[in-house]
């Protein structure tokens, strides 16, 4: 058996470098040894395969190159590249042998989350692509698998299974991640040249004038809604919203809603939201004239870049299927029927044991695009998994619920709600904090019917991947630490799951707008179905 010569990337993380080991493991097939070093500090490896150069240099993620030879690069170090190309070149429409030629002379020397379509759209709690794509080589899905993420967010894990081949299915409560996802997968099957088109079309139509009469975005939406964002965005805003949003019909049907997530993006920024804040508080701003109109263009700009230049290096590869639905999670048989039973790996990093609020930091993105009316949102924030905003009615609902089924939750879950709801009620504490502890008892309740759910969806040896963030609260004056991720595995060995790894990771500071909020440790779980 011969062996290859493997170089690490040198910028990635220790949890990263855990997760390379494991992934050239299972795709090389063979004993690993260190040749400048030990496991930990070693940047060249020596590997034993079964697989050829080429596959390993078009699978491997944290690797940098395979093999002595001048195209060593792997197949990730080149997506990644094509994202600082799109920073540093000048574009109109990149050529094949454009991008090839740059990306030797554009390698990353630090962590590249956006290449692709990864980039469009900020998204609080997102994915690591790269991680996805170890998971799926860890995990040795095969060929032409069917990849489900019950709680899909902004599809990075859709997006990643597309560009393997593979056949993805994504689930969503947040109509503003269904649309984003199905945006990022679909924007992989376009043509690069005619996306650089449609940029330009877009351009001079935005910086034409204004004309009043073709701006009905804002009045074709209902008086509520209207009301509601004239509450956020100044009048000028809304203006120069409802021109651009008049201007992305000027461009082709295939690129429209590419560029309303684009749109989208800037919602916020352009609001009276203080921008970095998850909780609804209003902060005027004055903004200079076309402000919005040149945000929104150097996002489109940008958008347009990345993308481009991807696909042009990528444009004749094979990629794989994708069907996202507006669904729960706890019911993702009833979504997808067919799939039961037939799922090879769900790849998912569910809400935190306390959520964000995920609609009411979409909000203005959901009343503007016409995807949730405003007088929808108190009902579907109630739905989503982990929702903190609760009344004492459904405070009680909720404990009715945990003291009558407690029993199907671990002891050391019951133990943790237990200990809150007593350290409460025995200290003054606001409404919130006595809130909490019915607010947990649900939330494990309903990610126990996930779990369960997963289990159905797989076929036997199939594998669920869990990306888990812990973290902590306060319950009268005491700190309390939640395990969510020992909790969650607890209940899924207790729905049949089979025990296969626990890593932890050490969490990076997030670079989006919501890195306030980041939760401070995360672990991946993989379990298998027996």
């Amino acid at each position: 058996m011969a062996y290859i010569t493997c170089n690490i990337k040198p910028y990635i993380q220790p949890f990263e470098r855990v997760l390379a080991l494991q992934e050239l493991e299972a795709l090389a097939g063979g004993s690993i040894e260190p040749l400048n070093g030990d496991n930990l500090t070693a940047t060249t490896f020596a590997v034993s395969s079964t697989n050829d150069i080429s596959k390993l240099q078009a699978s491997l993620t944290y690797w940098h190159s395979i093999g002595e030879a001048e195209n060593s690069l792997t197949e990730q170090v080149q997506r990644e590249a094509t994202q600082q190309i799109a920073r540093s070149a000048l574009y109109d429409t990149f050529s094949r042998d454009d991008v090839s030629d740059l990306i030797s002379s554009s390698l990353p020397t630090s962590r590249s989350l956006r290449y692709a379509t990864h980039g469009l759209h900020e998204y609080r709690g997102k994915f690591f692509p790269q991680l996805v794509r170890s998971l799926l080589n860890i995990g040795k899905v095969r060929d032409q698998a069917t990849i489900l993420d019950p709680m899909c967010g902004s599809g990075t894990t859709l997006v990643e299974a597309c560009l393997g081949g593979h056949h993805s299915h994504g689930l969503d409560l947040n109509p503003l991640s269904v649309f984003i996802s199905r945006v990022k997968c679909e924007a992989l099957q376009l043509n690069p040249v005619l996306l650089s088109r449609s940029y330009r079309t877009l351009e001079t139509t935005v910086l034409s004038p204004v004309q009043p009469q073709r701006l009905g975005r804002f009045a074709s939406l209902a008086d509520q809604d209207q009301t509601y964002l004239a509450r956020w965005l100044s009048q000028e805003t809304i203006v120069e919203l409802d021109h651009i949003y008049a201007s992305i019909d000027s461009v082709p049907m295939e690129f429209r809603d590419f560029y309303r997530v684009t749109l989208s993006n800037i919602l916020r920024r352009v609001s009276w939201q203080k921008d970095d804040d998850l909780r609804v508080r209003k902060e005027k701003q004055l903004l200079p004239f076309r402000a919005v109109t040149n945000l929104f263009l150097e996002n489109a700009l940008r958008s347009a870049k990345t993308v481009g230049a991807f696909l042009t290096r990528w444009e004749h590869q094979t990629q794989g299927t994708y069907r996202v639905h507006e669904a729960d999670a706890r019911l993702a048989a009833g979504a997808f029927p067919g799939l039961v039973g037939q799922v090879d790996m769900v790849i998912t990093s569910p809400p935190y044991a306390t959520a964000l609020p995920y609609i009411d930091t979409d909000r203005l993105s959901l009343v503007y695009l016409g995807l949730l009316p405003r007088q929808h949102h108190r009902l579907r924030d109630t739905l989503m998994i982990g929702n903190r905003e609760i009344t004492l009615g459904t405070r009680e609902e909720y404990w009715r619920l945990y003291q009558e089924q407690a029993s199907l939750l671990p002891s050391d879950t019951q133990s943790l709600i237990d200990r809150i709801d007593c350290l409460n009620k025995a200290a003054s504490v606001g409404f919130r904090r006595k809130n909490l502890s019915a607010v947990l008892s649900k939330y494990f309740f309903d990610m126990r019917a996930t779990i369960q759910q997963a289990f159905d969806m797989l076929r036997p040896k199939g594998t669920l991947f869990l990306v888990v963030g812990n973290n902590r609260t306060t319950a009268g004056q005491q700190s309390i630490e939640i395990r969510t991720a020992e909790h969650l595995m607890q209940i899924a060995l207790g729905l049949g799951f089979k025990w296969i790894s626990d890593t932890s990771m050490d969490m990076l500071v997030s670079r989006d707008i919501f890195r306030r909020n980041a939760v401070p440790s995360e672990r991946i779980l993989r379990i298998e179905k027996p």
